[in-house]
């Protein structure tokens, strides 16, 4: 059993393990574009809370990937993320100026270049998979799920969803849906690709993805309680806009206390999933900690 203070010790390494070879991976020097190298050094290595990279490294401690492996991986995740976050808060999606505790890239940089450095992001995030010290099969596989969770199946297929949806109510299976799309299919990409740059057995990707796919709905549903019931200082971005535009949430659909039990059955189901895993004997204790930990954010 982990305990807290060793997870916190585990993260603090992680993350500045992250941090770095995140900053590795990003181009520097002169372009004839002007700021767009600055902007995606902005946009990406302005903090965070690595969750996603976290799963990843948390993933290759139980199916063998080596440290190197599952920092393409990690890197990959982030620059998807971070691009995800900079297209979000532009003025025709989301149209927010608070991200991280500093000024949304569109502020600083303009919105074309903030656009630009998003989509510079997203072949980076697949150049670092393809350059991943794995199989030929392996990368492939870990391209194309990454490929599937990110595109009009994925992340932006379930943010399509949102924005379509403003003003409307939805119905629980609607918002799970979209939400499973929008926020769980990373979720679920960052936990399955050391699985897959090291071709683990079925079974293996079977308990993954089961633990993945409720861990990233409990996400959201957090996300949409500390929306509701946090500051701008403590979330590091404006409180309180998914009301205000009218967005559908768990929160405005159940209520607090209802999204909350929500949030902690699916990361009780998240946990469960990883039995069969620990049984084979992998080292699933990091995975179990982090979804505990991530459980407990909206409380």
């Amino acid at each position: 059993m982990i305990s807290p203070s060793d997870l916190e010790d585990w993260r603090e390494a992680r993350l500045v393990r992250v941090n770095s070879v995140l900053a590795r991976a990003l181009p520097e020097g002169e372009l004839p574009a002007g700021r767009l190298l600055e902007a995606m050094r902005y946009g990406a290595l302005g903090g965070g809370k690595r969750l996603r990279a976290l799963l990843a490294y948390a993933s290759a401690e139980a199916t063998g990937a080596d440290d190197a492996l599952a920092d393409h991986v990690a890197v990959a995740v982030e620059l998807i993320h971070a691009y995800s976050l900079m297209h979000d808060d532009l003025p025709c999606m989301d149209d927010d100026a608070l991200r991280r505790g500093r000024a949304t890239a569109h502020v600083v940089f303009g919105d074309a270049t903030a656009m630009l450095a998003g989509d510079a992001m997203q072949p980076l995030a697949f150049s670092v998979l393809a350059n991943a010290p794995a199989s030929a099969a392996g990368r492939i596989a870990a391209v194309a799920e990454l490929a599937r969770a990110s595109g009009a199946h994925g992340m932006a297929g379930g943010q399509a969803i949102d924005l379509a949806n403003v003003g409307c109510t939805m119905t629980e299976a609607a918002l799970r849906q979209m939400h499973a799309m929008k926020t769980g299919a990373m979720f679920e990409a960052a936990v399955r690709m050391p699985a897959l740059m090291v071709e683990a057995e079925d079974a293996t990707l079977t308990a993954l993805t089961e633990f993945a796919r409720p861990l990233g709905l409990a996400f959201q549903v957090v996300d949409d309680v500390l929306d509701a019931t946090a500051d701008s200082t403590t979330l590091g971005k404006t409180a309180g806009k998914d009301a205000k535009d009218g967005k559908p949430t768990f929160v405005s659909l159940l209520g607090v206390e209802p999204a909350r039990e929500l949030a902690a059955q699916l990361t009780a189901q998240a946990v469960a999933a990883l039995s069969p895993l620990e049984g084979a004997g992998r080292r699933c204790g990091r995975l179990r900690a982090l979804a505990i930990a991530m459980g407990k954010r909206g409380h």
